[in-house]
């Protein structure tokens, strides 16, 4: 008889208590290896594929394309038979279950159905429905989680259920030790269809008309962040205007002399990491628990990048270690996979300033909510002719409005415009930067 092993969505890590089912990889019935991806889905962060650590036929899977699961939800159940022996915790599954890791990713991913009699054969290229009934020998019973498992056979049953939308794990069964019956199923298609019938109150207040869109997700995430940001952080914001003409002068003359181009984001970060080492509060978290600032050592810079999915952030690691070649390729680098929807979760977290440069969007200026824990944020406008009193003289130059939002805890303004001076006096003149260094 073969063992039922049940495989629950992992524990993501950074934070990630939830993940939404994209795309099912594999079909009641197909054989699985160890390590074979069998789900992909979509956590607040990135879309990745989860891999299962038992090798077998897959039994059951819970939850449709779309179904938000949390963590430790039942995810597929797995029959391990005398072809697929069990695996023991310490050798024979996976010793690493986490999204995107697995111990062997050098097999390919291979699909294959169980047909009566024990043979297997390649499964055919359009995915089987999730309600083809499994094999007699490995369809004992539907796990239920942590309930325990759901007493069903008839894989009829199962797919009555199914498709009407009746959840077993709330049935109690009428057959011998709670067997569920199909009578059961029907029973409970009576009751729901009766409720529905039922005359509604005259004094239900009526939903409010308009499309609905699920807040979770990215979405959600976001929206969750800036609402405990906004809550937390006592924000201010200061401003400058600043001429920009040298800095895109110093911009072209690099780029003109050959090499990797350089673009004016990677200057501005340069700028910023040589800002914060001359005022490292604005480099800093606060621990709300011991009541302390923590000034960190490195700066992890992260940076604003619009995507298909929404504004995510990914963040340079110790941007105060490369040069501006070494930012322009990794910020290049790091937007491609965000626009790709292949940014790895650690890609989007660990940040300590961010760098938002919404002049992309052609807006001058801008109030951004801080990237929760961190406690600053640099704003960049566009940066276009405008007139400007240049060396006494009425001229046009390229002009950026720079705006900088940071948590009073851990400076006052006297800081905070100091570090926006700086800023504005590098991007004025370049030289200033280069004798900081």
């Amino acid at each position: 008889m073969p063992q039922v092993l049940e495989f629950k969505l992992p524990d993501l890590g950074e934070g990630l208590t939830e993940a939404e089912i994209v795309r099912w990889l594999v079909a009641v019935g197909d054989v699985v290896e160890i390590d074979q991806p069998v789900v992909e889905v979509e956590t607040a962060k990135a879309m990745v594929e989860v891999p299962c650590p038992y090798g077998g036929v897959v039994t059951a899977r819970f939850g449709e394309e779309g179904t938000e699961l949390p963590v430790g939800a039942p995810l597929i159940t797995v029959a391990v038979g005398p072809a697929e022996p069990a695996p023991a915790p310490e050798s024979s599954g996976s010793g690493n279950v986490l999204v995107g890791y697995g111990t062997d990713h050098s097999r390919p991913a291979r699909r294959r159905r169980i047909r009566p009699g024990g043979a297997t054969a390649a499964a055919p290229s359009a995915p089987v429905p999730p309600s083809a009934p499994v094999p007699v020998s490995v369809a004992v019973s539907v796990p239920a989680g942590p309930g325990g498992p759901v007493p069903v056979i008839s894989p009829l049953v199962r797919k009555l259920a199914r498709d009407n939308g009746v959840d077993l794990r709330k049935l109690r069964g009428s057959g011998p030790e709670g067997l569920i019956l199909r009578a059961d199923v029907e029973a409970a298609l009576r009751t729901e269809a009766e409720a529905e019938a039922a005359p509604v109150p005259v004094t239900a207040a009526a939903a409010p008309a308009g499309e609905r869109i699920p807040l979770k997700g990215l979405r959600g995430a976001v929206a969750e962040k800036l609402s405990r940001s906004r809550r937390e952080i006592p924000e201010a914001t200061c401003w400058v205007d600043a001429d920009a003409t040298e800095l895109m002068a110093a911009r072209a003359a690099m780029n003109a002399a050959g090499g990797p181009k350089i673009s004016v984001l990677a200057l501005l970060a340069r700028i910023c990491t040589a800002a914060l080492a001359k005022y490292p509060e604005l480099n800093s978290t606060v621990d709300l628990a011991a009541k302390e600032i923590v000034r960190l050592p490195a700066v992890h810079l992260g940076f604003a990048a619009q995507t298909e999915r929404g504004l995510m952030v990914p963040v340079v690691r110790d941007a105060q270690t490369r040069s501006p070649e070494s930012l322009s390729a990794e910020f290049a680098r790091l937007t491609e996979l965000a626009r790709a929807g292949k940014l790895a979760p650690a890609d989007l977290t660990g940040g300590t300033f961010t760098l938002n440069n919404y002049g992309v969007f052609g807006v001058d200026g801008s109030t951004p909510i801080i990237n929760h824990p961190e406690a600053a944020m640099l704003g960049v406008g566009r940066i276009i002719p405008k007139p400007w009193v240049h060396q006494g003289e009425l001229a046009v130059r390229q002009v950026v409005q720079l705006s900088l939002t940071f948590d009073h805890r851990v400076c006052d303004g006297g800081t905070a415009g100091g570090f926006l001076r700086y800023v504005a006096d590098c991007v004025e003149s370049p030289a200033v930067l280069l004798r900081s260094l």
